[in-house]
């Protein structure tokens, strides 16, 4: 079980916070591989803890669908199967179109400004084929919007399913398009112009885009 070295955490998390986020990371970016056996005596050592808040990382993950755990016979990462988009991005666009469609009316034009600066930072890296960069960017102009709602029941789940979005993404299921920019410019005025209902609409589109194409895909493979 290969585990990455020299890697930091921050110190205010608690052992199990740390532990949890940096197995779910490498979860997501593949270090630790679909399919793989996971020691928590290995992970404990490797992460600088104890066993138990390793122990206690894994049943999270395993409750969010990252690992299995077979008491008294192993504990494995889980599969990536592309088809999980169709599961994990409607019910995402549900929360994020509602998102949008509450903070569209309360939305000061400073944070509109400032979400428009990372929408052009994103259409960068998109340009430069910085797919990498450019989904940690769309993530933070959604994150922002969720965060404006005030409401830690949208963010907590979000959070949860944009994990998920995370690994489909490195696993080559979810792919960004420049199709996102032009989007995330008409959301922003229909903030402008507080249309609850417009917002709602095009950040529901824009994450449901991703679907279309996964299927577009799949149907030119055959």
């Amino acid at each position: 079980m290969p585990i990455p070295a020299g890697f930091s955490t921050p110190n205010r998390l608690s052992a199990k916070q740390r532990a949890f986020q940096q197995l779910q990371e490498w979860i997501i970016d593949g270090t630790l591989r679909p399919g793989e056996k996971l020691n928590d005596a290995e992970l404990a050592g490797a992460l600088g803890v104890s066993r138990t808040p390793v122990r206690e990382a894994l049943q999270l993950l395993n409750a969010e669908g990252f690992v299995e755990m077979n008491p008294g016979v192993s504990t494995q990462v889980t599969e990536v199967d592309g088809e999980d988009i169709t599961k994990i991005l409607p019910p995402l666009a549900a929360l994020q179109s509602l998102a949008s469609e509450l903070v569209a009316t309360t939305i000061a034009p400073e944070q509109i400004e400032e979400l428009r600066r990372l929408n052009a930072e994103f259409g960068e890296a998109l340009g430069k084929g910085d797919t990498a960069y450019a989904l940690k960017l769309d993530e933070e102009f959604h994150g922002a919007i969720v965060e404006l709602t005030e409401n830690s029941y949208i963010s907590n789940t979000i959070s949860m399913f944009q994990a998920h979005v995370r690994r489909l993404f490195f696993h080559n299921s979810i792919i960004l398009t420049q199709d996102s920019i032009e989007d995330h410019e008409l959301l922003l005025q229909a903030f402008e112009r507080g249309d609850r209902e417009e917002a709602r609409l095009i950040s529901r589109r824009n994450w449901l885009r991703a679907v279309d194409i996964y299927h577009a895909k799949s149907i030119s493979r055959l």
